[in-house]
């Protein structure tokens, strides 16, 4: 299903990018020669970006994939953390497990909700279950709740790190595909020398439109996505760190209670 939801929304950004490529940026009214346009109106950003050939769409897909799964990133994080606040959440839950009131903590999980509730809830209902039970005796009872925990960080781990490498690969994508168009528009730029003998100030000036605006998206396009890859995965470390520490944490209120 990811991968569906993944391919949509390139689909989506090619026909925007190369929307706003031809109908936006390539309107007739953008250029002195609306026909070929070949010389973008004095002033006139628009139809110079345009200038930088086909490739620009392309960049303008890459951006735009990028800056959708920053807010997708932004969304399930938050969605992750719960209704409030993790720590202040955790905290109440081992006060109450210390208490030996396993159903305000479970009570709490249901409200919170999000991923650490979710772990904490696989664990503290396993302890219950499993409490008086003879078949568990001493450290099975712990290994048993353990085994919950790790099904539950199997489940909810890697939403928490779904797409990142979407965005680390967008970053060597618009690097790439900026570079190739700055060789192309330095080749057409020497290409159009050749050809004429003379300097042609137009066709010269296209060529390294071409090869500038590239490097410019391409460079845009990759600072948007490293930047974002960086900020989302330490964002996600300490996040895990934290649940980590909750379950460590929880894990020693088991250990005493077993040993009592």
């Amino acid at each position: 299903m990811k991968n569906y939801v993944n391919m949509i929304v390139i689909v989506l950004s090619l026909v925007v990018g190369y929307s706003i490529y031809f109908f936006i940026l390539g309107n007739p009214d953008n250029f002195l020669d609306p026909l070929i346009k070949h010389e973008p109106k004095p002033g006139n950003i628009l139809g110079t970006i345009y200038t930088g050939g086909p490739l620009v769409g392309l960049l303008m897909t890459l951006i735009i994939i990028s800056i959708t799964f920053v807010f997708e990133r932004l969304w399930s994080i938050n969605k992750a953390k719960g209704s409030g606040n993790p720590a202040t959440f955790i905290s109440s839950v081992i006060k109450d497990l210390e208490k030996g009131d396993a159903e305000a903590a479970l009570a709490k999980c249901d409200k919170q909700r999000g991923s650490v509730a979710n772990i904490l809830r696989a664990a503290i209902s396993r302890f219950k279950t499993i409490e008086n039970d003879p078949e568990f005796a001493g450290e099975k009872k712990l290994a048993e709740v353990q085994r919950s925990i790790d099904e539950a960080m199997n489940l909810e781990t890697p939403l928490l790190e779904k797409n990142l490498v979407m965005l680390s690969t967008v970053a060597s994508i618009a690097v790439l595909v900026g570079l190739l168009g700055t060789t192309v528009g330095m080749i057409r730029a020497f290409q159009a020398l050749a050809v004429s003998g003379t300097v042609s100030a137009i066709q010269l000036s296209i060529g390294i439109s071409e090869a500038l605006y590239n490097t410019a998206g391409g460079l845009i396009g990759a600072i948007i996505s490293i930047v974002a890859y960086n900020f989302f995965t330490t964002k996600v470390d300490n996040f895990v760190y934290m649940i980590d520490e909750a379950i460590l944490n929880v894990m020693q209120i088991f250990t005493v209670k077993i040993k009592k």
